[in-house]
């Protein structure tokens, strides 16, 4: 699995069978750009809500409200576009009385606070705000404090999207699969401590990569495993042509129990990580070597015949080291059954590991997320700008 963000989360230069793969990077202000696009939508319903409940007031009433104190009535509602440093928004809905008296103050208040407002609202899809702050940021910059349910509906409009994602259909045939877990920072009540992210990331059968599903876990588990592959079969991937995995138990019985058909390949990077820790230091350059080699065979039956020497010379002087290499040894050549030209792409995670090491140059800015939903959210905010390159399937 991949360490905690502080650690390498890449493979050591003598460890690689080939150079992870490195997407060129997008604007470095993309995260950023998208920040600022949810906060407009965020800055609609806000100011959208305000002016409803400003109109409520100065009416004295609520919606189909009878009562002595009301001064008017409602008569629809006029658009018209604001232009923030987030970028304009166009036709928010203006409510407006019948009688014409009603003037929102609304927008004299957000022109003076307007930088606060925004830096306000992108804060709190970094840190995950708590409902009751957001209405506190919005009663202190407007004048007008939003309702719980309004809070209520500004955090489902602001997760719709996520929600959607995540829900999606997906095709049924996939080339490749890849699982992995990654881990980040979060808070659990009043500690911080690791969240991981458990990842299914797919290859259809043109080689574009998409994330097909995330799910946020206190630890990686057979139950979490199974239940994002669930969901993705439940989504409509049900035809796999190979899943790439490392050697967590919670990942191989998840698999052997909803994909037992599926051939799997062991990740050769976290393999050979395991064998090199049962080896001296002095020796695990010459070791490394001859074992990084068995993998870079061009033919399986080269791959073979060095993998059966590389364990009659090492048998007896490192038993742990050769017991750790046939721990599901007859998952580690699966590639071979491949096209040649697949063979550096499938013979390891690194396809995840290099996706999320991209995520987290544009997530380091935020030391702990505040919760496992916030961590998932701006994850998943971080991702639509991130090019996933194609890599050849055939």
């Amino acid at each position: 699995m991949p360490v905690d963000k502080k650690k390498r989360t890449t493979s050591n230069t003598d460890l690689s069978m080939s150079k992870p793969e490195t997407p060129s990077l997008p604007d470095q202000h993309a995260f950023h750009e998208h920040l600022r696009a949810l906060t407009r939508s965020a800055v609609r319903v806000v100011i959208e809500e305000v002016m409803r409940e400003e109109l409520e007031q100065f009416l004295g009433a609520a919606w189909g409200e009878s009562t002595p104190e009301r001064k008017g009535y409602r008569n629809g509602t006029y658009t018209r576009d604001l232009a923030t440093s987030s970028g304009p928004i166009e036709d928010l809905r203006v409510p407006r009385d019948r009688d014409g008296d009603f003037h929102t103050q609304v927008f004299d208040r957000y022109s003076r606070y307007e930088p606060h407002i925004a830096e306000g609202l992108t804060q709190m899809f970094v840190a995950g705000v708590s409902t009751q702050k957001v209405g506190e940021v919005a009663e202190t910059l407007t004048g007008v404090a939003p309702s719980a349910g309004s809070v209520s509906r500004l955090n489902h409009t602001l997760t719709h999207q996520f929600d959607a994602w995540r829900e999606r259909p997906l095709q049924e045939h996939w080339r490749i699969l890849y699982l992995d877990g990654v881990y980040f920072t979060a808070r659990h009540g009043d500690q911080t401590d690791s969240t991981v992210l458990l990842t299914a990331l797919g290859v259809d059968l043109e080689g574009n990569k998409e994330v097909l599903a995330l799910r946020a876990c206190a630890e990686e588990s057979k139950d979490g495993w199974s239940c994002l592959l669930h969901d993705v079969r439940q989504r409509g991937a049900t035809q796999i042509d190979l899943i790439v995995t490392d050697g967590h138990e919670g990942i191989l019985s998840s698999v052997a129990a909803l994909f037992a058909a599926t051939p799997r390949q062991r990740c050769v990077v976290h393999k050979q990580r395991n064998v090199m820790n049962a080896i001296p230091h002095r020796e695990r350059k010459e070791v490394s070597t001859e074992l990084s080699g068995i993998f870079k065979q061009e033919k399986k039956e080269d791959a073979v015949l060095n993998l059966t020497a590389f364990k009659a010379k090492y048998q007896k002087r490192y038993p742990e080291a050769i017991r750790s290499l046939c721990e599901d040894e007859e998952h580690l050549l699966t590639y071979y059954d491949f096209p040649l030209v697949m063979h550096r792409y499938i013979r390891t995670t690194n396809a995840i590991e290099s996706f999320f090491s991209n995520v987290r140059q544009r997530t380091d800015q935020i030391d702990a997320f505040t919760t496992e939903t916030s961590c998932l959210t701006i994850v998943w905010a971080t991702m639509q700008d991130i090019h996933l390159p194609r890599i050849p399937v055939s």
